[in-house]
């Protein structure tokens, strides 16, 4: 088997069809370990325990600690996410080797459906069976200057830091950059196609996240987009703006910045790859077409992760590896079920998703019923912060399941892992209220909900039920 890229689809693949006794080659042309690991959610995440520790200092004061002054110093953190990542590059090649998988630093290529070419040397390698594991690149529109942004492929590695950050977008990775840098100290401004920030989450959640980040001061740009970037000349008068970029957006706006983030999301990495002379077929958007067990059009080549273009997760791409690995080689034959994902967006206060939101559901089932509930964490009653967290669970009135679980809150991320079990167990909202509570937390909410706080059903208007408390 060769496998072409080596993120987290292909060295799951990779490491376990080896295992299987495959010969296996791979071949990676960047760094092993992908987006996630190099350029994506391991460093990301570092950021934002970063950025935390702000706010963090700031309330230790409330609790009783007299701190001196603390100073953010940029090329520290930059170092310090180097040293860990580079660590677990390391981890990864080490697990490699010791699978007996050949890796090969060169940008792979297809010649046909059984070869590829390395471009570092020219050598041709024939296989009977290859795996595209190439994930996604940031996608950029054409606009003038363009240039003078980055993406998130190089924001970690800035020399040094901006104090005025412009992001374009509004997604995942837009929105936990802005939190993260304001947080850090920047003076953040979102400019935003749509009307609001994270498409595709649930209504009440973007609409917690957009009034959170406003009220930190994160500035939201909506129903506007970039068009034009131009450097400064550092003209005599500019003063300190000497250098940095001028932002022009479609509606007419006006922004200076030291730096500019495109985050317009990311598009299936299929350049160049030789598709077309293997005659693998591709989607419109780019993506290759893969059927329920990742195999092409072409019976002898596969494709998992983001590069097929379904669910751009690193959790999906692993699990899709490990299933081709046990398929094809393990003769242990089963197939990814993509319902029911969970998934987070490390922001401060975090989000955590999984199953349908409100309006998904209520167009698929004839009623449902939400319970919501807002309420500020135990933590503010001592630091006076008044921002509202959300928990808000979504049921098939019918049969009581639940549907959907949304969380605006701390450690959201750590509570929607462990309830996606319970939603995929089919779990109902009785089941739920049988459990007792661990008080004080934020999770006694999920299993204090009595009532709905609405119902919806297609054969009456919707009915309120109770009004959204706190707790």
């Amino acid at each position: 088997m060769f496998v072409i890229g080596g993120g987290s689809g292909g060295v799951r693949a990779a490491r376990v069809a080896a295992g299987y006794g495959a010969k296996v080659m791979l071949a990676e042309e960047y760094r092993l370990g992908g987006t996630c690991v190099i350029r994506g959610c391991v460093p990301k995440k570092l950021f934002v325990y970063a950025g935390r520790f702000r706010g963090t200092f700031d309330e230790a004061t409330e609790f009783g600690w007299h701190l001196p002054v603390p100073r953010f110093d940029w090329p520290s953190l930059v170092a310090a996410k180097d040293r860990e990542i580079a660590r677990l590059e390391g981890l990864y090649g080490a697990g490699q080797e010791r699978a007996g998988v050949e890796v090969v630093r060169s940008r792979a290529v297809l010649d046909d459906a059984h070869t590829v070419r390395l471009l570092q040397d020219g050598r041709r390698v024939r296989a009977r069976t290859i795996l595209i594991a190439t994930g996604a690149r940031p996608a950029l529109p054409p606009f003038e200057g363009i240039e003078l942004g980055i993406t998130s492929d190089d924001v970690f590695d800035m020399k040094t830091f901006p104090r005025k950050l412009v992001i374009g977008g509004a997604g995942y990775i837009a929105m936990e950059f802005a939190g993260l840098f304001a947080a850090l100290g920047s003076d953040v401004t979102v400019v935003c196609r749509g009307s609001n920030v994270l498409r595709g989450f649930d209504e009440d959640v973007r609409q917690a996240m957009a009034g959170s980040y406003t009220n930190r001061g994160i500035k939201l740009m909506f129903c506007d987009s970039i068009c034009r970037l131009k450097r400064r000349d550092g003209d005599v008068g500019d003063g300190d703006d000497a250098g940095r970029i001028d932002v022009t957006t479609e509606q007419g706006g006006r922004l200076v910045a030291d730096q500019v983030l495109l985050a317009f999301g990311r598009a299936p990495n299929t350049n160049s790859l030789g598709l077309d002379r293997a005659r693998v077929k591709t989607a419109p958007d780019g993506g290759i077409i893969v059927d329920a067990n990742s195999r092409t059009n072409i019976e002898n080549i596969y494709a998992v992760g983001d590069v097929s273009n379904q669910f751009n997760l690193t959790p999906v791409a692993i699990r899709e590896g490990q299933a081709f690995a046990d398929t094809v080689f393990g003769k242990k034959a089963w197939q990814v079920d993509y319902s029911n994902i969970p998934t987070a967006v490390f922001s401060s206060p975090e989000i955590g998703a999984v199953g349908m939101t409100e309006l998904e559901a209520r167009a698929q089932y004839l009623a449902v019923d939400v319970y919501k509930v807002r309420f500020r964490p135990l933590k503010a009653a001592v630091t006076g912060d008044c921002e509202a967290s959300l928990l808000k669970v979504v049921v098939d009135s019918e049969s009581d399941r639940i549907l959907g679980i949304h969380i605006f809150a701390h450690e959201a991320s750590e509570l929607i892992q462990v309830l996606a079990i319970a939603i995929g167990s089919g779990a109902t909202i009785k089941d739920f209220m049988s459990v007792m509570a661990v008080h004080p937390t934020v999770g006694e909410g999920i299993v204090g909900m009595r009532t709905p706080t609405v119902r919806y059903d297609r054969r009456y208007a919707a009915a309120p039920l109770v009004s959204s408390a706190a707790v």
